[in-house]
């Protein structure tokens, strides 16, 4: 068992939390260098958790829970045109980074005023590869209640959020509304807007927990932390890419970010224990940049 946090701290002596991770038995999920800081999540053995700490406190840097870390995110606007966008959606984007989420933002084709919005079965899909989507309407009660065909039939957890206060009962298919986040031309630097973005991480949180919970009564084979540290380690390709964090872990599975045609069969033949990855997954062309998309099977098929 182990759990998410996230190391806050400077540059000097950082590789020494990096190999006492390695020495653990834990995982690097991300690593980020903002100046001189460095953000670290990992997933670290649950009794080792009070060395990490300690670690910490000797290299003066900041150590907290990351509930989201391991974890992929939708954030989908109507459109990517300043009518949707840039500042709720985006300051949604940042704010949730902070507690260990990797994050993508997907606008859709067609957004502009309630009844010409659309979503095609293409970005369903896509929204689907993630493990929760939240949805940053506007302002106006009926118009939120009015765009439900989008995110209605979206087979993740959903979250919606808008300006207005809104009964979660009146929007079909929809796992948790938070109000406060509507369409903002300004960024969310205010106190209202600072407590719904908590708010919002609180739900994401709770719904991200709940997820868990029913992944443990049938899990993957192996966790999904496991195979980004050997796909790391026996794909020479991986460090090549420039993206953030070219593998991305899932709570199910994960995102590589190679090229499905010129790379599938070498993530396929990936070794996990004694078996190869293909063995014990499934391995499709993602909808995003025709990456790869890795579903782990569950415990379950082995008895099949």
């Amino acid at each position: 068992m182990y759990q998410t946090l996230t190391y806050t701290g400077g540059i000097h002596k950082s590789e020494e939390m990096k190999e006492l991770i390695e020495d653990l038995g834990g995982f690097i999920l991300q690593s980020n260098i903002l100046q001189m800081e460095l953000v670290l999540n990992m997933a670290v053995p649950i009794d080792d958790v009070d060395i990490i700490k300690e670690k910490s406190k000797e290299l003066l840097g900041e150590l907290s829970i990351a509930p989201m870390a391991g974890s992929e995110i939708a954030i989908v606007s109507p459109t990517l045109a300043r009518h949707h966008l840039p500042h709720a959606a985006c300051d949604i984007s940042e704010y949730l980074r902070r507690f260990g989420a990797k994050d993508n933002m997907v606008g859709l084709a067609r957004g502009h005023g309630k009844g010409t919005a659309g979503i095609s079965e293409e970005e369903k899909a896509l929204i689907e590869e993630h493990d929760i989507a939240i949805f940053a309407l506007g302002s106006f009660k009926q118009c939120i209640i009015d765009k439900s065909y989008l995110y209605d039939d979206i087979n993740i957890p959903v979250i919606v959020t808008g300006a207005p206060e809104i009964d979660v009962e009146e929007l079909p298919g929809v796992d948790a509304y938070v109000a406060g986040l509507g369409r903002i031309p300004r960024r969310l630097k205010r106190g209202e807007n600072i407590r719904a973005l908590k708010d919002l991480v609180a739900t994401v949180e709770d719904l991200l927990e709940k997820r868990k919970k029913e992944i443990a009564q049938d899990p993957p084979i192996v966790p999904s932390i496991l195979v980004k540290n050997e796909i790391e380690s026996q794909v020479p390709a991986i460090k090549e890419v420039i993206s953030p964090t070219p593998v991305t872990s899932q709570l199910d599975g994960l995102r590589v970010k190679l090229d499905y045609d010129k790379y599938h069969e070498e993530i396929e033949n990936v070794i996990i224990g004694d078996k190869k990855l293909s063995e014990i997954s499934e391995i499709t062309k993602s909808r995003m940049y025709n990456y790869i998309l890795v579903k782990l099977l569950n415990e379950s098929s082995l008895i099949n």
